[in-house]
């Protein structure tokens, strides 16, 4: 009996070690999260110049040394105004040269035209051969180009002459010049920067993504950035088609209308994009998972406390935010955070969270 007895605890040892241990429960992982709801996302801002839509670069259609130059940065002209000048008095010269010239042609053309008469009336009393008025007649006509040459060489001379001044096309104000007098220019040197200031515009650099979401004939909001309360309304008509090569930004232009006098030419000024539709759902970035080209959402199942992957439509981020076309209900809770981390049905606890 005493054997039995000593046996009995290893017994119960053995069964003990047979029996398998039971699983750990499966961690509960803690998210962020929030409900979905229908909301007015305001417009993205951004900062930019007002800028002239027309602004035209004056140069000299010939090269030479400007002798003077008649305005400076910030002056008003109008069109006809003299706005610098090069040194002519070899132009002048081809001038009279060609005046010369001119005079010498008619004057032959002239002789040419009496030889021509007085060999006509003997032609009549067969004084003299048909062959000598065809000459007559042949001579007259080369004087005659001769003329016409001479008559574009001065015309050429004069447009020469002409182009030694820089008039201005158009009435607009001076915003940048490019030499001084004494300076030898050359042909397409610009040397007045002229804008016109009637039509102003507000010049942004955005990111590809809101280039991307708006489209020609979206109207701003726009007001001066040390005075917010002077506003004007401007519509976007142009979107740079590429992006910068160093700030990857690209470049829109939003004309103002009827802008303040306040809005000068190179003022800072803050444009703001329209607002979105209240009826738009927008979850932070950081709450879309895009796997492959296409974007999912993380969905809470709150009365079972797990999580399920759902594909959604999503437009292009704006301002931190990911517009939400199609794939999400109002009262739906998505996990915003940890996106990458988590796994089909996994069992959370949520802490709510709120939008941006």
């Amino acid at each position: 009996m005493k054997g039995w007895t000593f046996m009995l605890p290893l017994a119960a040892l053995a069964l003990a070690g047979c029996q398998k241990t039971p699983e750990a429960p499966a961690p509960i992982r803690p998210v962020l999260s929030i409900a979905v709801e229908p909301q007015s996302q305001a417009g993205p801002s951004f900062v930019g110049t007002v800028e002239p839509r027309v602004t035209a670069a004056m140069a000299f259609r010939l090269g030479g040394t400007l002798v003077n130059r008649n305005v400076d940065v910030g002056a008003s002209v109008k069109a006809g105004d003299v706005l610098a000048s090069l040194e002519s008095t070899t132009l002048g010269l081809a001038v009279k040269s060609a005046e010369a010239s001119l005079a010498n042609a008619q004057a032959q053309f002239q002789n040419a035209q009496a030889a021509e008469s007085r060999y006509s009336a003997l032609a009549q009393s067969d004084t003299i051969s048909q062959a000598n008025l065809e000459q007559a007649r042949q001579q007259r006509q080369a004087a005659q180009a001769g003329v016409v040459q001479a008559q574009s060489g001065l015309a050429q001379a004069n447009d020469q002459l002409g182009y030694a001044q820089l008039i201005a096309g158009f009435d607009g104000i001076v915003t940048a010049v490019g030499a001084e007098s004494g300076q030898v220019v050359t042909p397409g040197e610009a040397v007045v920067t002229l804008a016109q200031p009637d039509a102003r515009d507000v010049v942004i650099d955005v990111p590809d993504a809101f280039a991307q979401s708006v489209a020609i004939g979206a109207e701003f909001t726009v007001a001066l950035q040390l005075a917010p309360q002077i506003t004007a309304t401007g519509t976007l008509h142009e979107i740079a088609p590429q992006a910068d090569a160093v700030t990857r930004l690209r470049r829109l232009r939003i004309g103002l209308e009827q802008p303040p006098a306040s809005f000068w030419l190179g003022t800072t000024a803050v444009a703001s994009a329209p607002t979105a539709a209240a009826d738009q759902i927008a979850l932070p970035a950081s709450a879309v998972n895009m796997t492959g080209g296409v974007a999912s959402v993380w969905i809470v199942d709150e009365a079972g406390g797990t999580v399920a992957s759902r594909p959604v439509e999503a437009g292009a981020p704006v301002g931190g935010l990911v517009p939400i076309l199609s794939g999400l209900k109002p009262g739906e809770r998505v996990v915003t955070a940890g996106v990458h981390s988590l796994a089909e049905g996994q069992r959370v606890r949520f802490d709510t969270g709120a939008l941006p």
